[in-house]
């Protein structure tokens, strides 16, 4: 039986997922497709004979954006982990701060990383940083993966060049060099507030051992801690895995940013160049590559260990690929079955103040299909019309826009499975750290947000 409203279709939608993963405990990929191919059933929206080539096609869809990345990223992961140079960056980070401020090096880096670069990329990046972190001290790895989730998704949320705030900055005709300022004005006591202090509070509530994932074992990364420096990789070459991707990465945004503004030609040998080596499929490669040979040299393994000890890590990463594409194949079902559309429809017409309207509709279609994207461009799309009646400056509505689009990371977000499965959770915990985290970005990022735009409209 098929339904046309789609209210009821996420329902349905709701409930089995929630039945399979948590009550029957179904393995999450098995469970998240059985979930896709029930909504699609039940929405009107969808022929039941496309059913299952609309489930391929979402599956395939996100894999074709994250798979190779996160393949790397494994590869990344075990690699500085086994060679120690995770272990390595975490010493010259704790040089800096004190031993009880040592998260503050892992959210700077995450902060900074994320306005570059894609916060899926950045987590890949510095979750074997926070574990080896973790290792190292003996505690704290809820505190240290809720600093790197805050600051990273926060900067994602709010600061261009990161693409969703960029867009709707672009969509509401807002000016770049505003949206940066006030973005990082919303920003820093947003990752306060989330990282920080909702970071320490869940710390001293939420014990969270080391488990085993990503191929590196407890155990090695023990070893490792105790490892004298002067047998660890040097700064520059534990880093430099980290550095060739935000530099590729961010190559392709610098150059982007230089054609806007018509300093460098669309389609000219630097766009070209840039579009290549900064596609996160080749800089992630890149990293990857320099990783795995740092992990040779510094293990002097014979070249069939080696070769052996990425397969392994490569093992773990398709795992971890086909969890986060069935993630994206049920929030594509779920976008395909119009409740986005609906939501956005429903809200426009209620009369709630501007701003608030920007949040809700943002926060209310994130929660209900997955994308944040999706959200934001949606949202975006639906108040442009009405950004001439503010009575502050339209900067604040991208803010708006962005805080709501963060809300609620759950089931049908591919960001709550590369947090659970990279950071070594379980469902519990991913829901205590990173879905609660991605709430109080999204409610405090508002509210400071609002306070700014009253005490300066800039109207």
């Amino acid at each position: 039986m098929a339904f046309e409203n789609p209210v009821i279709v996420f329902g349905i939608g709701l409930v089995v997922v929630v039945a399979l993963l948590v009550w029957l405990r179904v393995p999450a990929f098995i469970g998240l497709i059985i979930a896709t191919v029930v909504v699609g059933a039940a929405t009107a929206e969808v022929p039941l004979a496309d059913v299952p080539a609309e489930t391929a096609g979402g599956f395939g869809e996100t894999m074709t954006s994250v798979g190779i990345p996160i393949l790397m990223a494994a590869v990344i992961g075990k690699t500085m982990m086994e060679s120690g140079a995770a272990e390595r960056i975490v010493r010259w980070f704790q040089s800096f701060t004190p031993d009880d401020k040592s998260y503050l090096a892992l959210g700077g880096a995450s902060g900074v990383l994320a306005i570059p670069v894609f916060f899926d990329n950045v987590f890949f990046l510095l979750a074997p940083l926070a574990r080896s972190m973790r290792a190292r001290t003996g505690r704290d790895y809820a505190l240290f993966i809720t600093i790197v989730g805050a600051a990273g998704v926060t900067a994602h949320g709010f600061v261009p060049p990161t693409p969703g705030p960029l867009a709707v900055a672009l969509e509401l005709g807002v000016d770049l060099g505003a949206t940066i300022l006030v973005g990082i004005a919303v920003a820093l006591p947003t990752v306060f507030v989330s990282g920080v202090l909702y970071g320490k509070w869940i710390n001293s509530r939420l014990d969270v051992p080391l488990r085993e994932t990503m191929g590196s074992s407890v155990e090695r990364v023990e070893e490792l801690a105790d490892r004298p420096t002067s047998k660890l990789p040097g700064v520059f070459e534990a880093a430099l895995p980290i550095i060739l991707a935000v530099m590729l990465i961010a190559s392709n945004t610098t150059v982007d940013s230089l054609i806007d503004v018509g300093f460098l030609v669309e389609g000219g040998v630097a766009d070209t160049v840039s579009s290549f080596v900064g596609d996160a499929n080749i800089a992630l490669t890149a990293a990857a590559l320099a990783a795995a040979i740092t992990y040779l040299r510094w293990e002097s393994l014979e070249r069939e260990v080696w070769s052996d000890e990425l397969v392994d890590s490569l093992q773990s990463g398709g795992h971890i690929a086909a969890i986060t594409a069935a993630g994206g194949a049920f929030g594509g079902m779920l976008a395909a079955s119009g409740i986005g559309d609906f939501i956005a429809t429903t809200l426009e017409g209620l009369g709630i103040p501007l701003l608030a309207a920007g949040f809700v509709i943002a926060a209310t279609i994130r929660i209900a299909q997955g994308s944040a994207t999706v959200a934001l461009l949606t949202a975006a799309g639906i108040v442009a019309p009405l950004v001439g009646d503010l009575t502050v400056h339209p900067v604040y509505m991208v803010m708006a826009i962005g805080a709501g689009g963060t809300i609620f990371s759950w089931y049908n977000d591919s960001g709550f499975w590369i947090v659970k499965e990279i950071g070594g959770l379980t469902q519990e915990e991913t829901f205590k750290i990173w879905t609660a985290l991605t709430t109080i970005v999204s409610i405090a990022g508002f509210a400071v947000t609002f306070i700014m735009s009253q005490l300066f409209p800039m109207a």
